[in-house]
């Protein structure tokens, strides 16, 4: 079997960027030229790589492995030892995950996770034969630390749905749907622009917000009317939530922290996911991709910069929709799942 095997994910279960990145986008069709693809769930127990390690050696000795984000500390050290074993191996990384760990502004429990990653993090480049980064910004960061840093933007998992919901004005009965599905990792660039949230829903009856934070909501934003606060959802979950879920109107605030230089321009691709246009932070990566006025708004910082976005698009139900439109039809051309498809159609066998 192993000599037949391309490429195993050894998953600490980051399965957002696996998929993401290789194993939704370019691994299907990689199976139908014959190239295998597998994820090996790697465990955090205490001796697992111990215990396991013999065997995942014998299945897949030669085959090129890609990691992604981290590997628990005993099978980094397994692989170390083992490492002569396997062919190509590629570090997938999507966020600045040292900068993460020194973030004032994120939460205190995922920059105890990002500082456990960093610190392990230069042993996983001495790994790889290549470092692979989601954006132009990140890869900038690891191209002193590794001698070849390739990237790959996020692709468009997702089908662009219709828009029939620009088919009519919105109003109270129907109103706009404005929608916020950042994670926690967000919350400081959600209350940034709170101010610009509480001005819209207090003074239009049209207009209902969701974000997507569960029990993490801020109490202030919480307590405005027209406004839900579903529970984060699993990965899956989350994909098939998107496909049915419709927006008008995507919001995606980014500060000017070293964290946030490290995104990728994924949130423009989720947005006409839902069939929306999106207001972006006037910043990389979104200016590499929103074109003001014409798939999106670019917006400055500060709260009256955002509430005069939210205005624009809700005076302008037309010219909205036709914003909306344009963003789908970018969000095709920039998300193409063949550019990762080639990506990985280049790395394949032992002349790499």
């Amino acid at each position: 079997m192993s000599s037949h095997i391309h490429w195993v994910v050894l998953s600490d279960g980051a399965w957002p960027t696996e998929d993401i990145y290789f194993y939704e986008s370019a691994a299907p069709t990689l199976n139908e030229q014959g190239v295998l693809t597998e994820r090996y769930p790697v465990s955090r127990s205490f001796g697992a790589a111990r215990l396991h390690g013999r065997s995942f050696r014998h299945r897949y000795s030669g085959v090129n492995l890609l990691l992604c984000r981290s590997l628990p500390l005993s099978w980094l050290r397994w692989l170390e030892r083992n490492r002569n074993a396997f062919g190509y191996i590629v570090y997938l990384i999507d966020d600045d995950i040292a900068a993460a760990a020194v973030d004032a502004t994120l939460p205190s429990a995922y920059r105890k996770r990002m500082a456990g990653i960093a610190s392990l993090q230069p042993r996983l480049l001495a790994l790889a034969d290549e470092v692979v980064a989601c954006s132009d910004q990140l890869a900038s960061y690891f191209t002193p630390r590794h001698a070849k840093v390739s990237v790959l933007t996020p692709p468009l998992l997702a089908p662009l749905p219709d828009r029939k919901h620009f088919a009519s004005v919105p109003s109270a009965r129907s109103p706009w749907q404005i929608g916020f599905h950042g994670t926690r990792a967000h919350l400081q660039d959600l209350l940034h622009i709170a101010p610009a949230l509480e001005a819209v829903q207090k003074q239009r009856d049209d207009t209902e917000l969701e974000i997507m934070l569960g029990q993490h909501m801020p109490k202030r934003l919480a307590a405005l009317p027209r406004v839900k606060a579903p529970a984060p959802l699993p990965w899956q979950a989350f994909q098939q939530y998107q496909r049915q879920r419709r927006l008008h109107i995507g919001l995606a605030p980014l500060l000017a922290t070293p964290f946030n230089q490290g995104k990728s321009f994924i949130k423009f691709l989720d947005i006409a996911a839902m069939g929306g246009v999106g207001i972006y932070s006037n910043r990389y990566p979104y200016t590499e991709v929103v074109r003001h006025g014409v798939n999106g708004l670019l917006v400055e910082d500060s709260p009256d910069a955002w509430q005069a976005g939210f205005k624009q698009l809700l005076d302008n139900p037309e010219a909205t929709a036709k914003m909306a439109s344009q963003a789908a039809r970018d969000a095709l051309s920039i998300g193409d799942p063949q550019k990762v498809i080639t990506f990985w159609q280049s790395r394949q066998g032992n002349d790499i």
